[in-house]
Parts: structure tokens; sequence; C-alpha cells
């Protein structure tokens, strides 16, 4: 079975923004979310497919290689180079294979490469993304070596150059009229040889160690949302520089707000009554108690809106609204009294027919007349 465009998924256009493709998934996100969606198999189909489009169209690599290959791009799967595409190109892929026969683009001279780039998964509370905060992690990764200063020879001696390839990293076989150009046997392509190698590293010039940083957290962040800390990452062999590390935000479900976008959103329980006569009252918000009033004859799924109470979005623009749905709450485990009295008031009302209940009614009127034209059919 073909799988659906991933642009056609997203309904976004094929030049869309990062911020187009992660604003139409969160839209699709928080629309079909099993947790909304309940047994509906349709909704959590089309939540999977939107989960892997955006997987996809948010990372540059993935997304190019989509672009340029469709799914046989980014499914490995489908036989193509799905693997390939993700931390390496087409360069990287032929040099290995084509680069010793035919003198390589990369060149000669010192290949230890630059240290890998590291991910971290940064859970915070709602509070701390909206507000920012600083907090500490540990991560376990490469760093350069103290004792040899990430050079991988012993304290008090250096690399040497190798007197293979006398530092070039290749050296050139000659058979007849062929010249044949290989990666240096000696030294691994490095251009130096370490002949007493440091005792604490073992000559990589590195080693594992958990990393304490300190993360600033700028308010306005969002789930999904990434912080980069340049030259924080895996440090490279024999002294190359170290790669970053991405510190990838997780925003935790809340206790009372959801978020979409700069707007926060709770829904309100009120009573029968205080729906029915209205008044004054005190709603959360994340800087404090708010006065919010109701008027009388408010309805479930009524929103008030708090001008100011909702996100300044990281990125810059207008601060969001804390938007209240307002649920009205039936009451349950009335004692005898109490069933009396709304039977009471009950009968007081139904005498005087919409005038208490005009969506009752009015849904009534439309019954009726459905059935009667019906019958007239």
């Amino acid at each position: 079975m073909s799988k659906s465009d991933y642009y056609e998924v997203l309904g976004v256009e094929r030049n869309a923004s990062d911020a187009d493709i992660k604003k139409a998934y969160r839209r699709l996100a928080m629309k079909y979310h099993p947790d909304r969606a309940g047994d509906d198999a349709q909704a959590e189909t089309r939540f999977k497919e939107a989960k892997e489009a955006y997987e996809i169209l948010s990372d540059q690599q993935k997304r190019a290689a989509y672009d340029q290959f469709g799914h046989a791009g980014v499914d490995q799967s489908m036989g193509g180079g799905g693997g390939g595409f993700e931390g390496g190109n087409f360069s990287d892929i032929f040099g290995d294979v084509f680069g010793d026969i035919f003198g390589g683009g990369r060149g000669g001279g010192q290949r230890a490469s630059r240290g890998a780039d590291l991910r971290y998964g940064l859970q915070i509370s709602l509070e701390d993304a909206v507000n920012g905060t600083e907090v500490k992690i540990r991560v376990p990764t490469w760093v350069a070596c103290d004792t040899c200063n990430g050079s991988g020879a012993k304290k008090g001696s250096s690399p040497k150059t190798c007197g293979t390839c006398h530092g070039q990293g290749q050296v050139r076989m000659q058979q007849g009229f062929f010249s044949v150009q290989q990666t240096c046997p000696a030294c691994q392509g490095r251009g130096t040889v370490i002949d007493d190698p440091c005792g604490d590293c073992r000559g990589q010039g590195r080693v594992q160690e958990q990393k304490t940083l300190s993360v600033k957290v700028p308010a306005g962040v969002d789930n999904g949302d990434r912080i980069r800390l340049s030259g924080e990452g895996e440090a490279g062999e024999y002294g190359a520089p170290p790669g970053d590390l991405y510190v990838e935000v997780q925003v935790k479900e809340h206790l009372i707000f959801e978020r979409e976008g700069a707007h926060l959103y709770c829904e309100m329980p009120i009573s029968f009554t205080r729906a029915a006569l209205g008044g004054e009252m005190e709603v959360p918000t994340l800087g404090g108690k708010v006065k919010l009033k109701i008027p009388a004859g408010t309805q479930t799924g009524k929103m008030f809106r708090v001008r100011g109470k909702g996100v300044k979005p990281v990125r810059g623009g207008a601060q969001g609204d804390l938007i209240c749905r307002v649920i009205v709450e039936t009451p349950v485990n009335l004692t005898s009294r109490q069933k009396e009295l709304l039977n009471e008031l009950d009968e007081s009302m139904s005498d005087s027919g919409s005038k208490h209940s005009p969506q009752s009614h009015s849904w009534l009127d439309g019954v009726k007349k459905f059935f009667s034209e019906m019958g007239s059919s």
C-alpha cells in the first residue's frame, strides 16, 4: 500500500517553513491525539501519519532526501538509501568506496574527525517553559583526556609525523602505468603516529565520563524546541574539535492548562446554580488568581478570554491569552429533599414554555418538524 505524501498529510505546501510545518503538526496532533479521539481507529491512523510526516519534514537532511527521492529516500524498508541519509551524504559514501583508488577528495594530512553531536531530552514543567529557568544536567560523553591534553601521547611526549606517508595520511603505489593512492596503513590516515600512548586514554586522546552542564531555558519555549550548547558534544579523537549538544525541551502535561501556541486553555466546571444566576469566580493563571464575571444563563461550552495571561513566545510576538471553557456540572448524590426542590423548580418552569429553556424548545420544535416532514413524504 503506497504512503500518502507527507506534505499532504500535514496540509502544507512543499516550500513551507519549519514553523509552518510545526504549526500544522501541532494542530493535527491536538485533533487526533488518542487521549482526545478515544477508540476512533481512523483518528489513531491520522495521528500516526502526522507524527511520521513531522519526524521526516522537521529534519533538514531527511526532508532534503524525501524531496529528491520521495519515500524511498527515507524509508529503509523500501530498499533505498534510508539509513545512509541520516548523518551522512553522497560525498562521504562514494569517498569511502572510491577515494583510495582515485586519490579521494578528502585530501591528506590529519583525518581525526570532529566529535559527534549529542541529544538530551529535558523534561520541564509548563511553568518553567513559560517563565524560563536554569537547570543542571548530567550527560555521559567523551571528553578530552586531561593527562595528555587530547593528543593521545604519554605526558612529556607528543605524536610524531608518520614516517611512512610523511604526514600526508596517504601513500601512492605505482604499478606500471597505474598509480593507486591509499590510506596510509601505518597511521590510518591521521598523518601522525604515537610511539608511547597515554596510559589513561590508551592513545585515543579522550575518555568517557559524566559531565555536569548548566542549561539556561529561555522563557516561552515550547514542546520540541531545541537549545544548542556549542562544543558540549563528544570530544573528537586525537584532539579534534568536539561536537555540539542539543537539548530538546519536553514539556510535562499540566494538571489544569493546555498550551496551543501562545494561548493557554483550561476547562472551568461551575454549578448549574452559578450558571443560571451568574456571579464571580476566581480563575487560576500562571501569574496568580484573577476574577471572572459569569453572566446569568451561561451554558456549557461558553468561552471566556482572559487577555494577556497566556505565553510570551520565545521567538517574539504578542503575549497570548488564557481561554476558559465553561462546563456546567450536573449535581450528583442528591438527598430526597434536594430532589423535591428540583422537581418543584422544574414544575414551576414548565408552564413558561421556551422562556427558561430556549435551546431545548428549539430542538424539540426541530424534531417535531422533522417527523412531520417524514410523515408527509
